[in-house]
């Protein structure tokens, strides 16, 4: 590693030694569902192989784990599962330890280590958490290599760079204050004041003050050090992305926030664009669509994604695409994220009092927070919240709770109902709330 980068990488660490991230209380506890599914392995292994793993006995690591809040985030998400956390602040690690004991998690391990040092551990991981740290590396690919080489085989990386466009305005904001010399040395006291005086000394209506300031950083040190005087900092486009993980030898799975990335979601009428752009978009890769996406519309700060090892067997075949008879041999898992008490108890009160269920509140990847179902679909995926079920388990539940035609009254026949509960199933599979899995695929 050339000096330039190694006084990068001190930088950063003075700066987390001095400032740890985040800075959430000890005593606060990871409990919504929302964040905890996101952090639940058993999300990414299912997009990646179309599997519903246990977390029993799994080894994961939190690359750059701060002040331990994210790992304290997947061993409640992730029950039973071994933790290992790792940062170059050894503030930051004493910290997490702290944070971890407090809770009374104990099958966790932390180290102030680099990710460049990762193989001096020993350990092999069934999966790796890099959240808001890869982008920070002098040398991503050297990065997500080192992850690579301590990846079990049928390991996942989950990982996020910084995204330029999105973040353009709070590059130019950090080259500014460097220009003006506070970000030679470990921003303090001093440079933090320093930057409060500035940007409150702007018009309202000057550009960068527009659109990076809020009235809020005012009181709030962590969001000015980690936006205008952040260290290390670096902003990535989709291609960038796409070709550090092709240096690194790893293969693309998904955006982590997948429904958001939807390129279609962009147009007024998607199903009637101009002859152009409906000729050309079927035919883009993924690759072309989100990097039109981010050309487009770019609001998302992190270019979120999970990776993996390359994948030499065929891709399972997405869930529209199975036959009526792959159906019949499907497992139905509720999310284990979501079987919860307080999910439960919802479902029954809407089943027994003919409510609507508020089934968007508990889903990270639904594009609509105000997502509702009626009773009687909440009824019918009562059985979930216990056990796994079968295909027709499903539906003989579903001739229980709508026995007859809405309309014409007339009985509800097995294979009318069998279509319902595989249109039900496949709609809710897409935004996370059940997971499907072929028993052929166990073999």
């Amino acid at each position: 590693m050339d000096e330039q980068a190694l006084n990068s990488l001190e930088k950063i660490r003075q700066q987390f030694d001095v400032a740890p991230y985040p800075r959430i209380p000890l005593e606060d506890y990871p409990n919504d569902m929302k964040y905890l599914t996101l952090y639940n392995i058993v999300t990414a292994y299912y997009l990646r192989y179309k599997k519903v793993v246990e977390t029993q006995e799994r080894v994961i690591l939190d690359a750059g784990c701060g002040s331990g809040f994210k790992s304290l985030a997947l061993a409640v998400a992730n029950p039973g599962a071994k933790i290992v956390g790792i940062d170059l602040s050894e503030e930051s690690v004493k910290l997490a330890k702290e944070r971890l004991k407090y809770h009374g998690i104990k099958n966790v391990d932390f180290y102030p280590l680099s990710i460049y040092d990762l193989p001096k551990l020993g350990i092999e991981f069934h999966y790796i958490h890099c959240d808001d740290t890869l982008y920070l590396l002098p040398d991503i690919v050297t990065g997500l290599q080192a992850m690579k080489s301590v990846l079990k085989a049928e390991g996942i990386i989950r990982a996020n760079l910084h995204s330029l466009r999105a973040r353009i305005d709070v590059f130019a904001a950090q080259e500014m204050f460097r220009l003006m010399g506070l970000m030679d040395e470990n921003p303090q006291e001093l440079e933090i004041e320093l930057v409060r005086e500035t940007m409150k000394a702007l018009k309202d209506n000057v550009l960068l003050k527009a659109n990076t300031w809020r009235p809020e950083f005012d009181r709030n040190e962590e969001r000015i050090l980690m936006n205008y005087l952040f260290q290390g900092d670096r902003g990535y486009t989709i291609p960038e992305m796409f070709s550090a993980l092709k240096a690194a030898d790893l293969e693309f799975v998904s955006m982590v926030n997948w429904p958001q990335w939807d390129l279609m979601d962009l147009f007024k009428e998607p199903d009637d664009l101009p002859m152009f752009l409906g000729i050309s978009l079927p035919n883009l890769t993924v690759e072309e669509r989100l990097h039109l996406f981010e050309l487009l519309h770019p609001i998302h700060r992190l270019l979120d994604f999970w990776c993996a090892h390359p994948n030499t067997s065929a891709p399972p075949s997405p869930v529209a695409e199975w036959t009526d008879e792959d159906w019949r041999g499907v497992q139905v898992y509720m999310h284990p994220s979501l079987r919860v008490p307080e999910v439960k108890q919802q479902m029954y009160a809407c089943a027994i009092d003919l409510k609507m269920f508020e089934i968007g509140r508990y889903l990270a990847f639904a594009k609509d927070p105000t997502l509702l179902i009626d009773s009687t679909l909440t009824a019918m995926l009562l059985p979930l919240l216990e056990e796994t079920q079968s295909i027709p388990s499903l539906v003989q539940n579903w001739l229980q709770v709508r026995p007859l035609h809405p309309v014409t009254l007339d009985p509800i026949h097995e294979q009318a109902a069998f279509q319902s509960v595989k249109q039900l199933l496949i709609s809710l599979e897409q935004i996370g709330f059940v997971l499907l899995e072929q028993v052929s695929s166990q073999n």
